[in-house]
């Protein structure tokens, strides 16, 4: 039972393993927590064997290195579909997101100029593996998953919906919009369902369980490796449940506002918006 966790600057992280309460600095095994790091299985040895990681409250970045994609499921949870006001989808409907929007779980999110209807989204993210390509079932496609992680999908509904000129891309690819982390924890660890929750200025906003998800994450991976290839790295978004900004029940970001994600066994996000 693993976690992976990276400390520092933007561009300059530390990769660190959580093993047993204590932390391990991997930099003597890995230079990251990349794409050659997860396809080798990650982490084998005994974490005692590593020299002891010292954070000393510095900044926490993504748990993973930048991805070479981001792949992300829309209405992916029956009771988010119908706040959207669309039937649940009989197949998954895919978009993709900037690599560049990933941030750390403390990063602050930037709302583009002008911006008025920029929304948060909790979701349970998929880090790749192992290649991934025409898989013959489901089941298969879960052996491909390297961990786990907590993704808030931000999105500017209006781009996304009156500007996205037939997709989704436009609302979802402003930097900053993918705050990752704490962790990427391995798949061992975790006891499906997972409860997702969100708030806004401590305010209860999301609250809900993968248990509502139409489709579940092996046969997620199974169907995208019908269509493209996944590698090591890749992160796939979910979906996120109810309880969004676009439902009318809430207001959207402002800045000055703060929004805090966790998933069940995942951590804890906390990002400030600024304009």
């Amino acid at each position: 039972m693993l976690r992976y966790l990276r400390v520092g600057p933007p561009g300059a992280e530390r990769p660190i393993l959580s093993s047993g309460g204590a932390l391990y600095d991997l930099s003597s095994v890995t230079a990251d927590i990349d794409a050659p790091f997860l396809a080798s299985g990650g982490y084998q040895g005994d974490p005692a064997a590593l020299p002891p990681a010292y954070v000393d409250g510095g900044r926490v970045g993504p748990p993973i290195a930048r991805p070479g994609v981001i792949l992300c499921v829309g209405q992916n949870y029956a009771a988010h579909a119908a706040e959207s006001g669309a039937a649940p989808p009989d197949e998954p409907i895919i978009f993709y997101k900037a690599p560049n929007t990933v941030a750390g779980p403390e990063d602050d999110i930037l709302l583009p100029p002008g911006s008025t209807r920029t929304d948060w989204e909790v979701e349970l993210g998929v880090v790749i593996g192992r290649t991934a390509r025409y898989l013959a079932s489901p089941s298969e496609a879960m052996a491909c998953v390297a961990g786990y992680v907590v993704v808030n999908d931000v999105s500017e509904r209006e781009y996304q919906l009156e500007r996205s000129g037939g997709q989704w891309s436009k609302g979802k690819s402003c930097e900053t919009f993918n705050p990752l982390g704490p962790w990427l924890v391995t798949p061992d660890e975790l006891t499906f369902p997972l409860r997702l929750r969100s708030w806004v200025n401590g305010e209860p906003r999301q609250d809900s369980s993968t248990a509502d998800m139409i489709f579940d994450v092996g046969f997620l991976i199974w169907h995208l490796s019908q269509f493209t290839v996944l590698e090591p790295g890749d992160l796939i978004n979910t979906g996120t449940p109810q309880g969004v900004a676009l439902s009318g029940r809430f207001p959207y970001l402002r800045p000055g506002d703060v929004v805090e994600t966790e998933i069940d066994g995942l951590g804890r996000q906390r990002s400030g918006v600024k304009g």
